[in-house]
């Protein structure tokens, strides 16, 4: 059956060059607050601070200070990069007996595990893991940062203050967990109307509506003043476990005050005469890490990205999610929905970040700690909840991500360009990422051609998804090998990932998002001065 949509329609976004920073994110008003640090001469992780805690407002079901995730920094000046990991874990008093398997079934959301009774392991507060993101730009603001704290978490406090705006967009997101949200009363009441989704006065009519972030907004102020680690030691930290132990959380004070972020060396991994900096340990650094050895190791690229290019993808991909499913453990659902943030900064020096945050499922644990207006993450759900397997649930255990944040630096030959690029989207984001990579480092294509350019989903399961715009030679060369269906690129749901990167070429910064994303683009300071 084929789909409904326009064979007409054309969508594109430009890419502009400037000597100055830019910030690509997943929100426009995001972007925007980072673009302002830039222009009031912050440096690319004091930029990625006020980013980060601006997403949590605009996009609060997909992020937010109460998750988790990593990112990979570029030091001009050191000419290093640093990894930074901020992933969730669970708490210490955890018992897996309270995760009892049901006889029948397999769990409801983004992972096929077993499922587990009254999905305790997905939705309410049991589900919930410590979160990180907080301590994560915390110790990297605090390492290279410029600015102020407090300067920086001030634009999300205005966004906040503002309100979440309405659109159909945001609309459309609400509705879409509306079941969940309302078994929550704390959720209901911040996202929903009488139990249903917020309504817009007519599909063609213009609305201001807004949602009530003051909660969040206050939470926000506190942490500027105070610092990043009142969210785990002071009062941010004992409003939120108050309200999460009398939801059912078994997360203590101790869990809070004893997590720490890592920053550490990345994986560095050679390719085409290039370098491709990723994320080590639990992550998809190594998955990425497999699929790069393995394009390296069975295929020479031509001048475009034609079949054999994408047959070499395919089998790259496939390999590389074998030896993760067998070795990590990692068991998402290749159809799991789109439920995380990224975003890349460059800034005028050269300094790079590219940040992914997530609080697993789309709206997280569907809970809300009222006392701070955050909404919970899910990070239980990323371990199997049936024992004895390489990622079973466990007390204080780093969660598994699929996280794949990366800088990449291309051949002398292509440009000797560096790019900082990552994406949103669960299992199919090393995909993305690793194609896009492939196609600036391996086809020389600029940073607007690569995110224009159709691509395929290979997460692990029996078929490939492939954009319906390849040429019908590279459908039909998959299809002699793989079970193949294509789909069109379109903006909800997402059926690939939602990339967002950042380049640098000849003293020059661009910007690119996802094409499909109704709310992402790059911003340049010299836009906000």
């Amino acid at each position: 059956m084929t789909n409904s949509f326009s064979r007409t329609q054309q969508i594109s976004k430009t890419v502009l060059r400037s000597r100055h920073g830019v910030v690509a994110a997943q929100h426009r008003h995001a972007a925007e607050a980072g673009a302002d640090i830039l222009a009031a001469g912050g440096d690319a992780i004091d930029a990625a601070t006020a980013v980060s805690f601006a997403m949590g407002v605009v996009e609060p079901w997909m992020s937010g200070p109460a998750g988790g995730g990593a990112m990979m920094i570029w030091r001009q000046d050191e000419g290093r990069a640093y990894a930074v990991n901020y992933g969730m874990r669970s708490p210490a008093a955890l018992d897996p007996a309270d995760y009892p398997l049901c006889e029948n079934g397999t769990a409801s959301d983004l992972f096929p595990w077993k499922s587990v009774k009254d999905n305790r392991n997905i939705e309410g507060a049991s589900a919930v893991a410590v979160p990180g993101t907080v301590d994560g730009i915390g110790q990297a603001h605090a390492r290279f940062g410029r600015m102020t704290w407090a300067e920086l978490l001030k634009p999300a406090e205005t966004l906040a203050r503002d309100g979440l705006h309405v659109d159909w967009y945001a609309a459309l997101i609400i509705a879409s967990a509306t079941r969940s949200l309302a078994c929550d009363p704390d959720a209901a009441a911040l996202f929903l109307e009488d139990g249903q989704w917020p309504t817009i006065a007519g599909w063609t009519a213009l609305s201001d509506k807004r949602i009530d972030m003051s909660a969040m907004a206050d939470t926000i102020a506190r942490l500027a003043e105070a610092g990043p680690r009142d969210f785990y030691e002071g009062d941010v930290a004992a409003a939120m476990i108050k309200d999460l132990r009398a939801k059912g959380s078994a997360m203590s004070m101790d869990d809070l005050a004893s997590y720490s972020a890592v920053i550490e060396d990345p994986l560095e991994i050679a390719y085409r005469g290039g370098r491709v900096f990723a994320m080590p340990g639990l992550t998809a650094g190594p998955t990425l890490a497999d699929m790069l050895n393995g394009l390296s190791e069975s295929f020479t690229p031509g001048e475009t990205a034609d079949a054999r290019s994408f047959a070499a993808y395919a089998k790259a991909l496939n390999e590389a999610y074998r030896r993760r499913l067998s070795g990590m453990g990692d068991g998402e659902s290749p159809a799991a929905p789109a439920c995380t943030t990224h975003f890349s900064v460059v800034d005028r020096h050269g300094n790079m970040v590219a940040m992914t945050q997530t609080l697993l499922s789309i709206f997280g644990a569907r809970v809300v700690s009222p006392s701070t207006g955050l909404l919970m993450n899910n990070g239980i759900m990323w371990f199997d909840p049936e024992q004895g397997k390489p990622n079973s649930l466990a007390p204080g255990k780093r969660c598994l991500m699929n996280v794949c944040p990366v800088i990449g630096e291309t051949a002398p030959d292509k440009g000797a360009r560096r790019f900082a690029l990552g994406a949103s989207g669960g299992r199919k984001i090393v995909s993305a990422v690793g194609q896009i990579a492939s196609f600036m480092m391996d086809h020389g294509m600029s940073l607007e051609e690569a995110f224009h350019h159709p691509r395929i989903d290979v997460s692990g399961g029996p078929t490939i998804v492939a954009d319906e715009m390849l040429p019908a030679a590279v459908i039909g060369a998959l299809a002699a090998e793989h079970a193949v269906v294509t789909t069109k690129r379109t903006s909800f749901p997402y059926a690939f990932a939602c990339p967002a990167a950042v380049l640098r070429e000849d003293g020059e910064n661009m910007g690119a998002t996802e094409i499909m994303s109704p709310w992402g683009d790059a911003v340049h300071e010299t836009e906000r001065t």
